[in-house]
């Protein structure tokens, strides 16, 4: 199959420790070496103690060899399991952390790229299929493969038709049934993987938008939408049951008939002598315990496509991430203080065939500088902070900091830049360690004083663990602006020469906006600010505004020059800040800008 030629996700682990993986095997294999020399031995036993031995000495060595062989076969079987999972368990670890890699490539864009459903799939669903493909497929089937070979030798050194015969039948066992198993579960586990994706989507979906079904009073939907298809499923895994009893019961047969055949052979062949009839019922009890070998393999087998669809699942995964991952530069550093931040004509696109995003963007912010960016929504302002960051590369164009491209700076970039977005996530853990996700060196005086400069340090005082409460899941302990300021703690905390803002007041009521702006603007100081912004509360504090439309640059300027000079963007500002104004005609009061250039101001 195409799958295993584009593999990222098995071959790799399992050529990874082949000494490990070949004592496993042959752990494997002795343990039911162990169990059917056990049975061979008791057997012996049995039928020579039946004939009263003249002396002790006579059944001295299969005693010894049932005593053995009894401990031997419980304590490789101990080894195997402890070296197995313990194989595995350390290849899990090491699928989880490149899940996680894979994934963090596409960080910016995930939730543009993948549903949530289908990443919760993957951690929950396909990685432990791949924990079970090396425990219950891998493993048992290649040791009943091998006890196949050992047992068709052993029995051909006394008899090649006998050994034939028995070649002929474990056939059956380990090659016809296994096929009609997985040609009958091949469709069936791929409908019920699709079914069990659906379900991660739609269950995800529907607790995303809990609140709505409840205000709209169809709760009863939401239970039938979340157990519809657990029925699916369930009738599914009812016909793959009854498959299965059905085709246990045939290898059960099977095992049936070639006991009768030993016992009828032993029967022509084994009773000529006395001494040769010592090991008639040694010879048709050893075939017992590779029932326990040999049903494994089917099952096995059958679950063979339930395992490579989630193959199939990360490699596209993989493959898709690889498509969109920018090749990197070489790198270098940038020393000293940031003097120039330079959007060199720069056009961007998503594909070759959609429209040009940015087209022939060109913008100089001086270090030091804050500049805010204003537009209709889709006009590529968050885009302008992705490519400022690097995680989008233009079509054409350049950008630069001190000259150097921003692509060379890709491994200084947590050093560089301090972003907060609409809505920064929390962890659930306590406070000091949300905080220290900007630093993780951090000590607690210095997380201190970074709550205390976004004035959330009261708020963490009257909390009766301080910086050790926890702020549950998402930060839910916290109002939305608490969690804003939080966030913007870590910013405080890293101490990045920029910072990037995208829309970090949306959904906060005006008063708590002002608030958390001034502070921004406070813990700026000194530091190149780009930001994202509907709204133009605050905009006074600016140096720059760049109002975005149609991928161009329409307005550009200081906010009290646009005011004075620009009728649209005057109009603009009205509309937004209508709040300072009284109905009186006091207006609107652009301090800083109009203080700076000896104007008066606005009135």
């Amino acid at each position: 199959m195409h799958i295993w030629h584009r593999d990222h996700w098995f071959w790799p682990y399992l050529r990874e420790n082949k000494g490990l993986l070949a004592l496993i095997f042959f752990l494997g294999t002795i343990t039911f070496v162990c169990a059917a020399g056990l049975m061979f031995t008791s057997g012996f036993l049995i039928s020579r103690s039946a004939r009263h031995p003249f002396n002790i000495f006579a059944v001295y060595v299969p005693v010894v060899l049932t005593r053995a062989f009894g401990i031997g076969r419980p304590t490789f079987k101990y080894m195997e399991r402890i070296k197995s999972h313990d194989w595995v368990l350390r290849v899990v670890s090491k699928l989880r952390v490149q899940l996680y890699r894979t994934l963090s490539q596409d960080a910016a864009f995930l939730n543009e790229h993948e549903r949530t459903g289908t990443v919760l799939g993957m951690l929950s669903d396909d990685l432990d299929h791949l924990e079970n493909f090396y425990l219950r497929t891998i493993f048992p089937t290649v040791v009943a493969y091998m006890m196949w070979v050992v047992v068709t030798i052993a029995v051909g050194v006394f008899s090649w038709l006998t050994s034939l015969l028995l070649f002929l039948l474990f056939a059956l066992i380990l090659i016809l049934i296994p096929l009609v198993s997985l040609a009958y579960s091949d469709g069936r586990y791929d409908m019920e993987k699709a079914r069990r994706q659906d379900q991660y989507t739609a269950v995800t979906e529907s607790y995303m938008g809990l609140g709505d079904w409840v205000i709209t009073r169809r709760r009863r939907r939401f239970v039938d939408t979340a157990s519809g298809d657990f029925n699916d499923i369930a009738t599914g895994r009812k016909g793959q049951k009854r498959f299965e009893r059905w085709r246990n019961c045939g290898i059960q047969m099977i095992f049936a008939l070639m006991v009768v055949a030993l016992i009828v052979g032993a029967d022509l062949r084994m009773t000529s002598s006395t001494s040769i009839a010592d090991f008639a019922a040694a010879v048709v009890l050893a075939v017992f315990p590779l029932v326990d070998c040999f049903i494994v393999v089917s099952q096995a087998v059958a679950e063979v496509p339930l395992y490579t669809d989630s193959l199939d699942h990360l490699n596209d995964l993989t493959e898709r991430v690889e498509s969109r991952r920018i090749e990197p530069s070489a790198q270098t550093r940038l020393e000293g203080p940031i003097k120039s931040i330079v959007f060199d004509h720069v056009s961007f696109s998503y594909g070759p065939d959609d429209p040009l995003l940015l087209d022939d963007f060109s913008l100089r912010i001086e270090g030091g500088q804050r500049v805010a960016l204003l537009g209709p929504s889709g006009e590529g302002k968050t885009t302008v902070l992705q490519l400022l960051l690097g995680d989008l590369r233009p079509t054409s164009g350049r950008i630069l900091i001190n000259g150097i491209p921003v692509d060379a700076l890709q491994d200084q970039r947590p050093e560089l830049f301090g972003y907060l977005n609409q809505q920064a996530f929390l962890f659930n853990t306590t406070i000091a360690s949300n905080v220290r996700l900007g630093a993780p060196q951090a000590d607690d005086d210095q997380v201190r004083q970074a709550l205390k400069a976004v004035q959330l340090d009261q708020v963490v005082d009257d909390m009766p663990q301080g910086i050790d409460t926890p702020v549950d899941e998402a930060g839910g302990r916290l109002s939305g602006g608490q969690r804003q300021r939080l966030a913007l703690a870590r910013i405080v905390v890293k101490r990045t020469p920029i910072i990037l803002l995208d829309e970090p007041t949306i959904g906060l009521d005006p008063i708590t906006e002002r608030r958390l702006m001034a502070m921004i603007f406070k813990v700026s100081q000194d530091r190149t600010l780009l930001w994202v912004t509907h709204h133009l509360q605050g905009l006074e504090e600016a140096d720059q505004v760049i109002f975005m439309q149609d991928g161009h640059i329409a307005m550009q300027g200081r906010p009290v020059d646009l005011y004075h000079e620009n009728a649209r963007f005057r109009e603009l500002y009205r509309m937004d800040v209508s709040d300072v104004d009284n109905g009186a005609g006091q207006g609107i009061y652009l301090k800083k800008q109009s203080d700076s250039d000896g104007r008066n101001p606005v009135e």
